[in-house]
Order: C-alpha cells, then sequence, then structure tokens
C-alpha cells in the first residue's frame, strides 16, 4: 500500500496494512463527540431512573411494569456499553481489538433484537388488557411476563449468535485493513434479519394497536350511547373526542419512532443489498436506530404519572428512607 504524504495512519508502526484516517473537520468531529455523548448520557440516565423506580417501589411490581423494566434494561446496556464505542468510532479506527470487536457487534445486535422483542411483548400485554380486561388478570400473571421476558431474551442471544456465527469465529474477516472492525450481513441472511427484527414487529404492532384504538373507541361511544341528558351531551361528545385522539395519537409515536429509528439501519437488506456497519454508515443508520433506546423511556414511561413522581422521590434522595418501598406511587 503506497501512503501519501500528510495521510494520517491509525498504526503508524503499520505502514503497509494499516488502515488511513478518514478527512475530518476539527470542529464537526468535537461536535458530534459532545452530542453523541450527551445523548448516551441520556440514555443511560432515563432508562435508570425506569430501572429504580420499577424496582424499589413495591406498588409498580405488575406485570406491565416489568416488561418495561425488561425495556429499560436493554436500552440502559445500549447507552452504557454500545454508544461509548460507536463513539469511538467516528475517529475512523478500531484500537480494541478484534476479540472485542466481535463482541461489540454481537451486544449490539442482541440489545437491539430484546429491544425489539420487549416492545412487542408490551403491545400484547396492552391488547390482552384493552381488549379482554377480565380475563386480564388471569392471563397475564407476573410469572407468565417473567417467563416470557426471559425466552425473549435466550431468543436474542441464540438467534444473534447464528446470525453472526461466522463472523464470531473470524472477527477480522471483513476487514480490509488494520485497525477496522466491519460486519457485512449477506443478502439472504439480511433478509431473514429484517423480517424477523423490523417487520414481523412493526406488523404486530400495527395490528394489535390498531384494534386497542377500535376498542377504545367503541368502548367511549357505548358510553356515549347511554346518556340521555342533552345537557350532558356536550360533556361526553369533548371526552369521546379527546380519547380519540388520545389513543391515536399514541398509536402514531409508537409507530412512527420506530419506523425513523429502524428504516435507515435495515434500508439494505430492504432495498437488496448486503447490509454493512461501516464507519461512515453506523454515523447515521446505527446512531438513529440507539436514539430509540433514548426514546423509549420517553414513550413508555414518561406518559405515566407514577414516573414524575419516582423521580422527583429519586433525585431528592427520598428513596433511601426506611420504608420507602412502601410509599403510594401510583
Amino acid at each position: 500500500m503506497d501512503i501519501q504524504e500528510g495521510v494520517e495512519l491509525c498504526f503508524p508502526q503499520l505502514l503497509n496494512t494499516s488502515c488511513r484516517k478518514p478527512m475530518q473537520h476539527r470542529a464537526e468531529t468535537i461536535f458530534l463527540y459532545i452530542l453523541l455523548s450527551l445523548i448516551s448520557l441520556l440514555t443511560v440516565a432515563l432508562n435508570l431512573l425506569v430501572i429504580i423506580s420499577i424496582s424499589h417501589f413495591r406498588q409498580l411490581h405488575t406485570p406491565t411494569n416489568l416488561l418495561l423494566l425488561s425495556l429499560a434494561v436493554s436500552d440502559f446496556l445500549v447507552g452504557l456499553l454500545l454508544m461509548p464505542i460507536q463513539i469511538l468510532l467516528i475517529g475512523g479506527c478500531w484500537f480494541l481489538g478484534t476479540l472485542i470487536c466481535g463482541l461489540f457487534y454481537y451486544a449490539s445486535f442482541i440489545l437491539t433484537s430484546a429491544s425489539v422483542g420487549n416492545m412487542v411483548l408490551i403491545s400484547v400485554d396492552r391488547y390482552v388488557a384493552i381488549c379482554n380486561p377480565l380475563h386480564y388478570p388471569t392471563k397475564v400473571t407476573l410469572t407468565r411476563v417473567k417467563i416470557c421476558v426471559c425466552l425473549c431474551w435466550a431468543f436474542s442471544v441464540f438467534y444473534n449468535g447464528l446470525i453472526l456465527n461466522g463472523f464470531l469465529k473470524h472477527p477480522d474477516r471483513y476487514n480490509s485493513c488494520y485497525g477496522e472492525c466491519v460486519v457485512v450481513i449477506d443478502f439472504i441472511t439480511g433478509a431473514v434479519d429484517v423480517t424477523l427484527t423490523f417487520i414481523a414487529p412493526i406488523v404486530i404492532i400495527i395490528v394489535l394497536y390498531m384494534r386497542v384504538f377500535v376498542v377504545a373507541v367503541s368502548q367511549v361511544r357505548a358510553m356515549r350511547s347511554h346518556i340521555a341528558a342533552v345537557t350532558l351531551q356536550g360533556s361526553v361528545n369533548a371526552t369521546a373526542r379527546t380519547s380519540e385522539r388520545k389513543a391515536a395519537r399514541t398509536l402514531g409515536v409508537v409507530v412512527v419512532v420506530f419506523l425513523i429509528c429502524f428504516c435507515p439501519y435495515f434500508y439494505p437488506s430492504l432495498a437488496g443489498q448486503d447490509m454493512s456497519t461501516s464507519v461512515a454508515f453506523s454515523i447515521f443508520g446505527v446512531w438513529l436506530l440507539y436514539c430509540n433506546s433514548c426514546l423509549n423511556p420517553v414513550i413508555y414511561a414518561f406518559f405515566y404519572p407514577w414516573f414524575r413522581k419516582s423521580i422527583k422521590l429519586t433525585v431528592t434522595l427520598k428513596i433511601l428512607q426506611p420504608g420507602s418501598c412502601d410509599v403510594s406511587i401510583l
């Protein structure tokens, strides 16, 4: 490899095998470091608050909140482990060795799949709670939810182990030079992955939330039809319209955020191309995917009044007081 004068290498001592550092503007690089570091810190902080809240307060030990806890754990690990390493990749060089390279992508795939799986489980939980409320306490129990969460994580570990089997055996197989960490998913594997990790979950989420929306609207309209007094009709109409808008807005937020965060990452597979997580691609596709871990606690937890109350108790350190776990939080 001919080395041009003025070209910086990742490993200057390896003139013939080292990767070249990409040309970068110092101001833009510093801005990216600061922005992405803030996103990482925010992701860790928000999900840690969810974990502390649900784990500490006994009143929050419900099947639904257990699913939120599992989602928060996967998203917390994304912010704590994956985002900092992705920040290092902005410089265009990998200094952590081939073993860490393999483990990094394996962990990335596992946490992403687990996060999606938890989102599907949450949509199923809400579907049963709204569409079959009388049987919800018997069908959705803590034991069953714990089993589902464990199966979700176990499937993610096993499935991604199969997807990355060849890569894990030789983490440097796709590297063109020393100082690079790249994984390439071929078309067939990518098609299977995009179906199981993107298309199937989004279809399930849309179908279930649409069913929830229809049932919620029908219940509101049924209540409205039983109101005979004309003086109360205007108030009931307003309540119905508000409930319909709220249900539609929640559905829209869930689906739109999921699509925005996941579409760019899976676009190569959707377009029939090999999926490569190179440095340039990770700046946009992977980081947008990771941002979903920052938005999940906002979507699934910030809309709950108990979360705002638990934040106050946590920040003011009142959770350290004796008996604080039994405080009424709902």
